[in-house]
């Protein structure tokens, strides 16, 4: 017995010794790996001193260290991911991205190619822009007496924007007066709206509008949904198509509106233990009892996919629209050298199912070099609080695929175009008044005149046969066959050439909303075109049909 004890004591030692023997081996690989990291890490960062200093000694012309290095960083960060970006002492864009706010006039600008020059293109409402009387069509000609002819929109809004409270002189050519109007603005601190409109129907359907996610943004909300709620609201559909995101805390709140105290909306994973977060509901909520749909789309991302995913997951609202971008990635803020501060991307985040929605592998490209995505084919599977299947890797998909229309060229340059914009500030001169955002409408005759002035005005539809027909002639040539091809292809230009005013009127249906839309915004600002947009929106035309089905919403939940 004795000698069974001793040997039994030696094999509990020995086995002892092996897991010591093993962890001490994974410790001490793990030392190696990180000083052979670091020893990397130095050896090219000595490289990189080599090669600067000799191109500053020798380079042919005097560089400047600024620029340089400047290019050197952002290559460098461009290779990461497009979030990650370093950003300069007192950035106005990092600050307004974080808070949604800014110190300027408050209006947007766009490039027009005609002028070569800014021009404002929507005044907020409430701003100095909109209160000194800046209308969207007036071309910008100077600020503070500097000429910015051929200035690109970045530089036009940085002259802009300055310290809050601080005054400049914008000089500006206005469609249809002779002589240029000058006006004197003083800036201030510009809160970019987070919901820009809000409305309930008259059978009880609530809408709302959110715009980002930036400081402040579940309280305009938690507003409007009360105000909402006042109103007669027994449904809602909460638009977050084209919302970029922003604070995840935000999110959070959001998610916690609806859902109950103590629930986990979302968990970060990263390298460093700090980069590790459980978020959790921490307030009673709001409402969790109204019938929801969320209406999303490919450019809604980040924090707007945490709430639209948290609230699937939850069996809390249908989501309808189209596949979301897919940022499963958290950024923060980090101080570096000369006051800079680095936009960094510190963890992945992950719903209340447990997936993660990011679609893109920034760090794997494929052959050709492009950023891949994850096929479905091999994305997993998790489920909902109720049991409803849901996948990861790709974004957030949508309980119920709706698409708006697709969108003939033609119909696209117009409403992209300058001429839409200058043509409705023109309409605007002429009419002091029209009817409500939500009930105006152009007549037919209106729309006649509307193409009149498009053909007179020069406006060139970018068309898209006329590229391949580039192409067919450039092909046809290297293939040699080109003179014995050369009649069919004539003829088949003319085929496709086609006469602007008749496409305008064969395309007036297309067409007519986004003029309607510009003609809104010049009196009634971005709460105007939101109303006006939904009477044309026919996949908000399907999110109110399915919420005034019972029976049908339920069963997409499998309640």
């Amino acid at each position: 017995m004795k000698r069974l004890y001793l040997i039994l004591i030696l094999l509990i030692g020995a086995a002892q010794f092996s897991i010591f023997n093993f962890e001490f081996s994974i410790g001490h690989a793990q030392a190696q790996s990180k000083e052979s990291h670091n020893a990397t890490i130095a050896r090219h960062l000595e490289l990189f001193d080599d090669i600067y200093r000799q191109l500053d000694a020798y380079y042919v012309d005097t560089l400047s260290a600024d620029t340089t290095i400047g290019w050197a960083i952002k290559s460098m960060l461009s290779h990461v991911d497009p979030f990650t970006q370093y950003y300069p002492e007192d950035n106005d864009e990092l600050r307004q991205m974080a808070t949604g706010k800014y110190a300027g006039v408050g209006s947007i600008i766009r490039y027009n190619r005609k002028e070569q020059r800014a021009m404002f293109i929507e005044p907020y409402e409430g701003t100095p822009s909109q209160r000194a009387g800046i209308r969207a069509g007036d071309v910008i000609l100077s600020i503070d007496g500097v000429d910015v002819l051929k200035k690109m929109t970045d530089e036009v809004s940085n002259m802009l924007r300055g310290e809050g409270g601080t005054g400049l002189e914008v000089q500006v050519k206005r469609p249809n007066v002779e002589k240029p109007l000058i006006f004197q603005l003083k800036r201030e601190t510009i809160q970019l709206p987070t919901v820009p409109y809000y409305g309930v129907d008259k059978d009880g359907t609530g809408y709302m509008y959110l715009s980002n996610f930036t400081a402040g943004a579940t309280s305009e909300v938690r507003h409007a949904l009360m105000e909402m709620k006042e109103r007669g609201m027994r449904r809602l559909v909460l638009d977050l198509r084209d919302n970029p995101g922003g604070a995840i805390d935000e999110a959070v709140s959001m998610v916690n509106l609806f859902v109950g105290k103590g629930e986990k909306v979302v968990y970060t994973k990263g390298k460093m233990p700090s980069s590790n977060r459980d978020y959790y509901t921490t307030v009673d909520p709001l409402d969790t009892e109204t019938p929801i749909v969320v209406l999303v789309n490919g450019s809604t991302a980040s924090a707007a996919e945490i709430l639209s995913g948290s609230l699937q997951d939850m069996d809390r609202a249908v989501v309808m629209g189209s596949r979301t971008y897919g940022k499963g990635l958290v950024q923060a803020i980090h101080d570096v050298s000369d006051r800079g501060n680095l936009k960094i991307t510190i963890s992945r985040y992950y719903i209340p199912s447990g997936r993660c929605i990011q679609a893109y592998d920034y760090r794997h490209l494929t052959e050709d070099g492009r950023v891949g995505t994850v096929p479905d084919s091999l994305t997993n599977v998790f489920h909902t609080r109720g049991g409803r299947e849901v996948r990861d890797g790709g974004g957030i998909k949508p309980d119920v695929e709706a698409r708006p229309d697709s969108m003939a060229s033609l119909v696209y340059d117009v409403a992209q175009s300058d001429e839409v914009v200058i043509y409705a500030a023109l309409y605007s001169q002429q009419h002091p008044t029209i009817a409500k955002a939500g009930e105006y409408s152009m007549s037919d005759e209106e729309y006649n005149a509307f193409a009149d002035w498009m053909v007179k005005s020069g406006f060139e539809s970018h068309r898209r046969t006329d590229d391949v027909l580039k192409l067919l002639r450039e092909a046809a040539r290297l293939e040699g066959c080109y003179d014995r091809a050369k009649e069919e292809i004539d003829q088949l230009e003319v085929c496709l050439k086609t006469d602007l005013k008749a496409e305008l009127l064969r395309l007036r249906d297309d067409i007519r909303p986004y003029l309607e839309d510009e003609i809104v915004c010049c009196y009634y600002y971005q709460r105007g075109r939101a109303e006006h947009l939904l009477r044309s929106d026919k996949v908000y035309e399907k999110a109110v049909e399915l919420l005034n089905s019972t029976e049908e919403y339920n069963k997409i939940l499998g309640k």
